[in-house]
């Protein structure tokens, strides 16, 4: 419901064009299992992308997912999973019903392996601990059990090490478990090659306390006990605290109060409820599913939806959505759509899709860590090769190689940009915005300017007639709002549905017309059998001349006239409330830096006070789509980061066209296709939240990387220089990776309370001169 021109009736050619190709291929979207790195998610994308069938595929190591657009003609589902499957990882369909019906207690085993390694850690612990103490060798384990128990951590516990990494080098790129493979499987050969050639042969020497060379069992086993450990405090952060969907998932109950045929209730599993139940929601309860309320009342808060935390009274006839909070009194509601066919489930998969996608930063980290390990691989035998040669001492030239290989870990850089995506998409879902992917989160996080469409985003987009005009005093307005409306309703604008909904009120009966003509920007026109071609749109449209000087509230309100057979009738005036948040919302954005101009369809002396009224300095009237579209296009040659928000079906060009784009709620389904983001509430404070919460995850996305690369550039040179041995080297890198996930979720602390006013009858458009005239 856009302003495209004073009355645009028809979609301009270049909106289809723009939008409605749809995307090629068939979606899929697949969880992965096994990946250790972002080394592994790039290489399974590359096996992907190589296959022609695949359009595109892009894998979230930190959601642990793949998002596959295929050619259904050429491949089927099962080719794409064994094709993921010889990449060395396992891979699942991810159906929408079982995304929904997933828990968060299921999704991470009992970690049986890491409290193993550290039993195995424990004694080495302790010798350690001796030798701080001045306690020399006293402590330490004789080391026939050193090699033992090294012996079965490393071929026994480390196993799934060799598995990733044999299957990483086969696939063509080394992920991180072969430098921990590399690294340690070197400390253990080399300490069980000392340990045997300095004994003498004799059993007593084998299991002697120790040799007096220095054997390193321990740093081995450190360093595969603290990656170990690390991969499993970053696994369960990313399902636990970054995954917004379990919480989301956690809003709806495991039981519901069923009503049985003879009235009375019983308590059932949700999964046992059918469409066309009715349900009872009590004080304190969520409601389980959509539906309809049949009986009772009560005030649900939809905040997990649409961001707003007002409550909303429900009465008989009402709909309700799964997921809502009865906060007070109880409802009765007939079942329409459950699990993955409600809109909570519309959430769940939009944001799992969402997340599952991947901004252009971090093709940055990609690209560094496909060269990455041979990179480390060629760093560490330099550094072996050299201090060797400057020492003289092969054992200190180990340690300090392999300190390079665990200390230069890509995960952090792999897991900078997913995490910060994961915990960003999930804080925008909560405040009612559904990003489209994590370019269009970028994109949001980058902006400067906004443009506003004014009808249906700024206001209301329900304009009521406050006045009309006849061209003759004998004229009855109400035979002229019969006519007017009689055509008006096979048109879909806001300005028809106000002299429709008018006469409807005035119980004026519509009249049967043919030969409906839609004139693009113009009107539309009809012909009433016996009486001739009625025209309803712009004044030149409809042949009528408006005296100059007319009551002011004409100069602030949209005119539809009306003619018959070119002969002038009269015209009516129409005018718009703001939403009631409107100002508040301006003024938010303009708090923030971002340029706020207004676009609109609407004459030049409307949009002006609609401007001057919220303090808007950039304002265009009477702009068709191409020239919003245009216009926008001209800022981003300027250097501007633009986001355009826009309701209806000629907003879409101009949509299509800038940077980011948000629809408006219970927008056009054309609008929706060509945005990058939906507002799932009226507000507009909807289009401040996204803005700060899309920049405040560029600003963490930057942060993550900028401290992985530095962790790399920093850490290296000192492994190579000996400041850091094998077992600091593996705790540091454990701990790089956990940093990350712990600043990306400083976003999930993120809150703008988007509460509205109980009316948008707060601000209105018309002054308050113009205010009386139409209330006279």
């Amino acid at each position: 419901m856009s302003d495209a021109q004073e009355h645009p009736y028809q979609v301009d050619t270049d909106v289809e064009q723009k939008v409605a190709t749809p995307n090629q291929g068939t979606h899929l979207q697949l969880s992965i299992e096994g990946m250790s790195c972002q080394a592994c998610a790039t290489r399974i994308e590359k096996v992907l992308n190589k296959k022609p069938a695949i359009y595109q595929a892009n894998v979230n190591y930190a959601g642990e997912t793949a998002n596959v657009d295929y050619d259904a003609s050429q491949v089927d589902e099962a080719q794409i999973l064994e094709w993921v499957n010889k990449t060395g990882y396992v891979a699942n369909i991810q159906a929408d019903e079982d995304l929904f019906t997933q828990t968060a207690q299921d999704s991470t085993p009992p970690p049986w392996r890491l409290l193993a390694l550290l039993v195995c850690l424990l004694p080495f612990l302790m010798g350690m601990l001796g030798m701080l103490l001045g306690q020399g060798m006293a402590w330490m384990m004789p080391i026939w059990l050193q090699f033992v128990i090294a012996t079965v951590v490393q071929f026994g516990l480390a196993l799934p090490f060799y598995k990733s990494a044999w299957a990483s080098i086969k696939g063509g790129l080394a992920n991180m478990d072969v430098l921990v493979v590399i690294g340690t499987v070197t400390i253990w050969a080399y300490s069980t090659y000392i340990w045997l050639t300095h004994s003498d042969g004799s059993l007593e020497s084998l299991f002697a306390m120790h040799h007096g060379a220095p054997v390193y069992f321990e740093a081995g086993v450190m360093v595969i006990a603290f990656v170990r450990l690390g991969k499993y405090l970053e696994a369960r952060t990313k399902k636990h605290s970054l995954n917004s969907i379990d919480l989301l998932l956690s809003l709806t109950p495991e039981t519901v109060e069923q009503q049985q045929t003879d009235g009375s209730f019983q308590e059932v599993d949700v999964q046992l409820v059918e469409k066309g139940d009715v349900l009872r929601a009590k004080q304190g309860s969520r409601v389980a599913t959509d539906g309809t309320v049949v009986d009772g009342a009560g005030w649900c808060v939809e905040s997990h939806l649409t961001g707003e935390s007002i409550p909303l009274e429900k009465h008989i006839g009402d709909k309700v959505l799964a997921g809502a909070l009865v906060e007070n009194g109880s409802l009765l509601y007939q079942v329409n759509a459950k699990g993955s066919d409600t809109k909570l489930g519309d959430m769940v998969k939009a944001l799992s899709d969402a997340q599952g996608s991947k901004a252009e930063l971090a093709r940055l980290a990609d690209r560094v860590t496909a060269v990455f390990v041979p990179v480390v691989v060629v760093i560490a035998l330099l550094t072996f090769a050299i201090t060797w040669w400057l020492t003289g001492r092969i054992d200190d030239a180990l340690m300090h190689a392999v300190s390079v290989l665990v200390i230069a870990c890509p995960c952090a850089l792999g897991l900078a940009t997913p995490a910060a995506i994961m915990a960003g998409m999930g804080v925008a879902a909560r405040h009612g915005v559904w990003f489209k992917d994590a370019q269009s989160l970028e994109a949001a996080g980058n902006i400067d300017t906004v443009v506003l469409d004014k009808t249906g985003t700024l206001t209301v987009g329900k304009p009521s007639v406050v006045d009309s005009v006849m061209v003759d005093s004998g004229i009855d307005s109400n035979d002229v709002l019969q006519l007017a409306a009689s055509v008006e309703v096979h048109a879909s604008h806001p300005l028809a549905s106000a002299i429709v909904r008018t006469a409807k009120a005035r119980r004026l009966a519509l009249l049967p017309v043919t030969d409906i003509e839609v004139v693009q920007g113009k009107g539309i026109a009809a012909v009433l059998p016996d009486l001739g071609v009625i025209k309803v749109g712009t004044p030149d449209f409809a042949n009528l001349l408006l005296p100059k000087h007319m009551p002011k509230v004409w100069q602030v309100a949209s005119t539809v006239a009306v003619s018959i057979n070119d002969e002038p009738l009269g015209a009516f005036a129409l005018a718009d409330d703001l939403k009631a948040d409107t100002p508040a919302a301006i003024k938010a954005l303009q708090a923030a830096g971002v340029d706020v101009i207004l676009m609109s369809g609407d004459k030049q002396s409307v949009v002006n006070h609609v401007a001057d009224t919220l303090g808007i300095d950039a304002a265009s009237g009477e702009m068709s789509p191409r020239d919003k579209a245009n216009q926008i296009a001209e800022l981003q040659t300027a250097g501007r980061k633009v986001a355009m928000a826009g309701d209806g079906v000629n907003d879409a060009p101009a949509m299509a066209t800038a940077d980011a784009s948000f629809a408006m709620f219970e927008g056009t389904d054309v609008a929706q296709h060509s945005a990058s983001a939906r507002l799932m509430g009226e507000s507009l404070m909807h289009i401040n939240a996204a803005q700060k919460i899309a920049h405040a995850t560029v600003k963490n996305i930057k942060q993550n990387l900028f401290f992985a690369f530095i962790y790399n550039c920093l850490g290296i040179p000192l492994a190579a220089f000996g400041f850091l041995n094998p077992m600091i080297a593996a705790a540091a890198m454990a701990l790089s990776s956990v940093s990350v996930l712990l600043n990306a979720l400083r976003l999930t602390r993120f809150s703008s309370p988007i509460d509205l006013p109980e009316t948008a009858k707060d601000a209105p458009v018309l002054d308050d001169d113009a205010a009386q005239q139409s209330a006279s």
